[in-house]
């Protein structure tokens, strides 16, 4: 599908689109409970889909209402051989140790840029939990069979904080006075995130500097009533164009959350956007924008949109954590680079850093998404203050996250245009 968006003003009031980090982390917790838990505002993109698929296949009986989400389980209990994650990094980070907790073999897929992504940490780590592990030349399928027995054990946390992310929630189901020890752990929100989740469904990890995670006495995950919060990872999209196009509320922001990218409104700071926070809610104005120097490592998701607005700054942006980039659905670093070269935005890359060079103009043009949801939303932006009209090819990649976004785009004043592309 192609998209194209018009340069213009946009003004107006949308809430925000449901957070897939908390929805899949939820589902997990869900599936991890004894009885019936209710997941209110439940995202639907495709991540999210993809989460409820895999937990109904380990075992849940799963139900959806128009306004909320059942789940219904008694534990790991797989009803099948096989299980995809679609294309969801987090998806397969996280089930995958969780399914370990069951002693039949399971084989865990997916596609799309999933394929591409390493999965030696299973290789390296699931073994020493006396599970049985094996890839494709550290790739997909996975296969494994636990089931998994909690232990002392240290990992790397360079790569990703999700393979803690699945760790800890399975070590929540069956741990008993272990310890998880982490070294150089990135996106430490996302952990504090898991953690504030697990206990919501009643599991308590005592966590000492993000470094060592504590199991006390076993513990069983409590069904219940979840309300997944807004989504500031596709929220930074919508307050990056108030910034460089308009004026915009976003309603359903929790400005306590524990997302890490709510950083985004630091960035903003920076920059010199106006900002008006409420308790739920976020008002973000245009006003002259100059360069920012920003460190992204702990929150890699706000590279494009962050792009986006270095594009409308005066002067040269200096974004750090590049590294985080390679393996994200794009190999994202050089995708902005290329896409917004397009549109006349020089970007350097010199190792963990990039430098964007703004206020020298943004060309209207064709780019393409690589199926990088990101770098379609990104561009959409990067289109609201172009010379002319951008034309985004792979537009469909939005569904990962926010099939919900041009429609949202459109609610603010952006003009799109939409057509399916001919093959």
């Amino acid at each position: 599908m192609q998209v194209t968006i018009l340069p213009g003003i946009i003004k107006g009031t949308v809430t925000a689109n449901p957070s897939k980090s908390a929805m899949q982390r939820a589902v997990a917790a869900a599936l991890l409970s004894n009885g019936k838990s209710i997941i209110r505002n439940p995202g639907l993109s495709d991540d999210c889909l993809a989460a409820l698929d895999v937990a109904q296949k380990l075992g849940a009986e799963i139900t959806r209402t128009e306004d909320y989400i059942e789940i219904s389980s008694n534990g790991v209990n797989p009803r099948s051989k096989e299980i995809n994650c679609g294309e969801s990094g987090l998806g397969i980070r996280m089930f995958t140790p969780i399914a370990s907790l069951s002693a039949q073999p399971i084989t865990i897929n997916g596609h799309g840029s999933l394929t591409t992504r390493p999965m030696n940490f299973f290789e390296e780590v699931l073994p020493q939990l006396d599970v049985k592990c094996s890839t494709f030349e550290g790739k997909l399928p996975l296969k494994i069979q636990g089931p998994l027995k909690a232990k002392n054990i240290t990992i790397d946390g360079s790569l990703s904080s999700q393979f803690l992310t699945g760790l800890l929630m399975a070590y929540g189901a069956v741990a008993e006075d272990v310890t998880i020890t982490v070294k150089d752990l990135k996106s430490k929100p996302y952990i504090a995130l898991t953690l504030q989740l697990m206990e919501q469904f009643g599991v308590k990890v005592t966590e000492a500097q993000f470094e060592k995670f504590h199991f006390g006495k076993q513990q069983k995950y409590q069904a219940g009533e979840y309300t997944v919060e807004g989504d500031w990872s596709g929220a930074a999209f919508l307050l990056v164009a108030a910034a460089v196009a308009g004026k915009v509320e976003v309603h359903h922001l929790n400005t306590h959350s524990a997302q890490s990218d709510k950083a985004i409104l630091e960035a903003l700071e920076k920059a010199g956007a106006h900002l008006l926070p409420g308790v739920f809610t976020m008002i973000v104005e245009k006003n002259e924008l100059n360069a920012f120097d920003f460190d992204a490592t702990d929150c890699p998701d706000l590279f494009p949109p962050l792009v986006a607005l270095a594009a409308n700054c005066n002067g040269t942006s200096k974004i750090l954590g590049v590294s985080r980039l390679a393996h994200k659905e794009s190999d994202r670093g050089k995708t902005l680079q290329e896409e917004f070269g397009k549109l006349g935005i020089v970007i350097d890359l010199h190792g963990d850093e990039m430098l964007v060079h703004g206020g020298t103009g943004i060309k209207g043009g064709l780019v393409h998404s690589h199926a990088d949801h990101r770098i379609a939303m990104a561009c959409a932006v990067a289109a609201l203050t172009a010379s002319g009209p951008v034309t985004i090819e792979k537009a469909e990649a939005i569904n990962k996250s926010y099939p919900e976004f041009y429609d949202h785009l459109q609610k603010i004043g952006g003009v799109v245009k939409q057509e399916t592309a001919i093959i």
